[in-house]
């Protein structure tokens, strides 16, 4: 932040880095602060709602089957088939000794259950990971679905075996339990029969799951969970919402395999509940459903906060669905959820709900429709649909609106302007960007209209999982309090992941089949959940410096994403003309470019240089490291075939940060220029565009610093400015009513220390508090053999209504002060 520049805030944040000792008090007048946060005497700012910080839980990373949810028999219904992912068949997870076979006839369990084993020997499920977890004494409840009269031998390693027998031509349910007598992380569960038998939805849950729920949550998961203290529950997505077919199920066509997630597949007895392919490329056997994640919500002492699809498809598929009757049954789908969810044990869908075993209601207060549509115009014409019928039947219900996958763009634009004329309750935000991002825009909300629709933050992290990150999240976090009167929900995105199934990072909870561990996002968003206050207390702070940004140099670089393209006439030039680079590729070969990435295939063919393959993803290779800070980049593209268009990379640095500009991405429905962090990116500039196969197009990026202009065939495209300055220290401020304490929060994401001066406006408070400190290597992660990001707690003296202290490194610092 520039010297003696005074802004609001409303908590303190700071970055701490190595060692964790507590700094001592230093003396006012023994050093010249850095920094001084001024806390106002006596106004008030916003109120923090008691939903403010919450959790967001997807199906994605094997969060739920082989994560949350506690069954420990994968694929234990046999339902898994190649549509849901390469090489699954409905013995994935399963060896059989003797004659096993996957039936799908007449005689299956229930229409929705479609297949079932016809077993005459033996059958071992390998469950998750590395194999079944048992734990010595620990009690498991097995359970069986048979026809047919056999006796069934159960054998769990590192438990005493259990005999049951079957009898009569007609399906029933089999319980036993089995005892623990060692432990394992590498069990196997087996299944042997005497004779010819029918098995299915062979099942082993753990009988110690979170509050002892049947059909429940694996504990220490949950208990990670509650331990955060979350204000709502975001569920079940997330892209599996949105995307997939959205006709429902039907047996009288065998239903579709790949259906987009719909509540009522997911409620009544399990062996009822009928399975479905993962957006994430895995099998949803829904065990994991709305009645649970609504009890769950229940015991955490959440707000329950379900997401609706709106028949318009997200996350990089973008298709709208034109089927009025369609339309008309998710409405009504929307209408009963609600009433299974609040409605008397004598309503339809309350009734289900009761027959379940919570005849109480959930009491649920807000609705989501639909999750990261890119088409603005078809989502928004059926969410209003949606909101209209929610309001006559329940007007007392919020209804939350989206605007789009990015936090800016095109789409970002549109979609927020629409709830605006509409009124829109809430909006549902997402984004993923770099540290710098989140340091650079604090004050995002600042800005925003306070009469307007109020944010709901769903989705958001830095693209990371190092400390540094956790730091740049807190730093953003004190402006999403200082903004409480507009932010009303926030959610750090994902929650969980398996650490040997991940389709995404960086995630909060990472585990494998026994063990789990917090990222130092988690410890990091522990901190603030545990410790939000009710009001924000208005402060200003001055001092210290700001990092300002850099030219965008380095090399220029090619890549395809799932489409086969020709490049020609690449050439790097000052602008006086100079060149700096050129090729043409007239000779034949591309000995100037070399691979970023071992993908896609190569060559130089009639004098242009083709990406062949059109099943390939970042196929990069890069050319001619540029120093210069302003320079041309222009070349000609056609696409040959696939999926999408082309992208071209500019500033490509050894670190992996690059930037690239994406024409016909998204299914060859938008363009962007995305900068590259590591293994993921965020967009600086997104609009619809869409490529034409065979069409020679005529690119230029100029390069002038940090500002970059683009033209497509000789008409300006679009620009961006990369030059938003990074403020590493920042602050917030509020008040916890019920403990009568100011919570100053302070987050220092620089490498130095922050000798601060704390001006609490003339306030008598105790010359003790509470301290708690995050510090670190900024370079550190939480991993499952060693988590050095922890919290330390202590006490500290020589508090007064204004004192000086030193805040390390990379740290955050919370003040817990009690005012008298």
């Amino acid at each position: 932040m520039p010297k003696n520049r005074a802004r609001l805030i409303g908590a303190v944040a700071v970055l701490v880095s190595l060692p964790l000792a507590v700094a001592p008090p230093v003396a006012a007048s023994a050093v010249e602060p850095d920094y001084t946060i001024k806390v106002s005497p006596d106004a008030t700012g916003a109120k923090i709602s008691k939903s403010m910080y919450g959790v967001f839980f997807e199906d994605i990373n094997y969060a739920a089957d082989g994560g949350l949810y506690a069954e420990l028999v994968r694929n234990r219904s046999f339902e898994f088939n190649a549509t849901d992912a390469s090489g699954f068949t409905g013995l994935t997870a399963w060896t059989v000794d003797g004659s096993a076979t996957v039936v799908n006839d007449d005689q299956r369990l229930n229409e929705r259950n479609r297949n079932y084993l016809a077993l005459n020997g033996s059958v071992t499920n390998a469950g998750y990971n590395s194999g079944i977890a048992v734990q010595k004494s620990d009690l498991y409840d097995f359970s069986v679905w048979a026809r047919g009269s056999a006796t069934l031998k159960i054998t769990l390693t590192g438990a005493a075996p259990l005999t049951i027998t079957t009898s009569g031509d007609a399906w029933r349910k089999y319980t036993g339990t089995l005892r623990g007598t060692a432990t394992t992380d590498r069990g196997r569960l087996s299944v042997a029969s005497s004779a010819p038998v029918k098995i299915d939805e062979v099942s082993l849950f753990p009988r110690d799951t979170y509050k002892g729920r049947r059909n429940g949550l694996r504990a220490d998961l949950a208990e990670k969970i509650a331990a955060l203290h979350p204000g709502f529950v975001r569920f079940p997505g997330g892209c599996l919402v949105n995307t997939g077919s959205m006709y429902p199920y039907d047996a009288a066509n065998n239903y579709p395999r790949a259906r987009s997630y719909q509540w009522k597949d997911t409620v009544g007895p399990v062996e009822t509940r009928a399975t479905n392919k993962n957006f994430w490329g895995y099998n949803a056997s829904y065990g994991l459903g709305y009645y649970e994640y609504f009890q769950f919500a229940e015991d955490l002492g959440a707000m329950p906060l379900p997401v609706l699809p709106a028949l318009v498809t997200g996350c990089g598929q973008n298709r709208a669905t034109v089927d009025e009757a369609l339309l008309r049954k998710y409405i009504q789908d929307t209408l009963d959820l609600i009433e299974f969810a609040n409605g008397p044990v004598t309503s339809t869908w309350g009734k289900v709900r009761a027959e379940m075993g919570h005849p109480k209601p959930f009491g649920l207060t807000t609705v989501a429709i639909g999750n990261e549509e890119n088409l603005p115009e078809e989502y928004f014409a059926n969410f209003v649909k949606f909101e209209d019928a929610i309001k006559a039947k329940y007007p007392s219900i919020t209804v939350v609106s989206n605007s789009g996958p990015d936090d800016q763009g095109g789409t970002f634009e549109n979609l927020w302007a629409k709830n605006k004329a509409n009124g829109s309750d809430m909006v549902d935000e997402h984004y993923y960007n770099s540290p710098a991002w989140f340091l650079q825009n604090n004050d995002r909300y600042d800005s925003y209209d306070r009469n307007g629709p109020k944010v709901f933050l769903g989705e958001y992290a830095s693209l990371d999982a190092k400390f540094a990150n956790s730091l740049a999240e807190a730093a953003y976090m004190t402006g999403l309090e200082r903004n409480a009167d507009v932010v009303k929900m926030a959610s750090y995105a994902p929650l969980l992941a398996n650490i040997d199934n991940v389709q995404w990072k960086p995630d909060m909870i990472w585990f494998d089949n026994d063990e789990s561990w917090g990222s130092t996002s988690y410890q990091m968003q522990k901190l603030f959940m545990n410790n939000v206050g009710d009001q924000v207390v208005p402060s200003t702070v001055s001092g210290g410096g700001v990092i300002t940004p850099k030219p965008v140099t380095g090399a220029i670089g090619l890549s395809t994403w799932r489409t086969a393209a020709t490049y020609d006439d690449v050439k790097v030039t000052r602008p006086d003309g100079t060149v700096l680079f050129s090729d043409d590729f007239s000779d034949g070969n591309a000995d100037g470019w070399t691979p970023v990435a071992n993908r896609g295939t190569w060559t130089v063919a009639n004098g242009g240089y083709a990406q062949t393959t059109t099943d390939t993803e970042d196929t990069m290779v890069k050319a001619a490291t540029i120093t210069d800070t302003d320079y041309d980049y222009t070349l000609t593209a056609t696409k040959q075939a696939g999926a999408e268009g082309f992208l071209v990379a500019f500033g490509i640095q050894q670190t992996g940060n690059f930037y690239w500009w994406n024409l016909g991405g998204w299914n060859n429905t938008q363009g962007a220029v995305e900068k590259g962090i590591t293994s993921a990116k965020e967009q600086l500039l997104t609009k619809p565009n869409t490529v034409t196969t065979g069409q020679t197009y005529h690119l230029k990026i100029q390069v002038r610093g940090t500002k970059v202009t683009l033209f497509l065939d000789g008409v300006e495209w679009g620009s961006f400015d990369d030059n938003a300055v990074t403020e590493p220290f920042a602050q917030v401020v509020t008040t916890d009513a019920k403990t009568g304490e100011l919570i100053v929060k302070v987050v220092n994401a620089q490498d130095k220390a922050a000798v601060t001066k704390i001006d609490l406006g003339g306030r008598k408070v105790a010359g003790s508090a509470r301290m708690t400190v995050l510090a670190g290597d900024p370079g550190e992660q939480n991993t499952r053999t060693a988590e050095p990001i922890q919290p330390v707690t202590s006490t500290i003296r020589g508090v007064s209504s204004s004192f000086t202290r030193e805040f390390p490194a990379n740290s955050v610092t919370f003040l817990r002060i009690r005012t008298r």
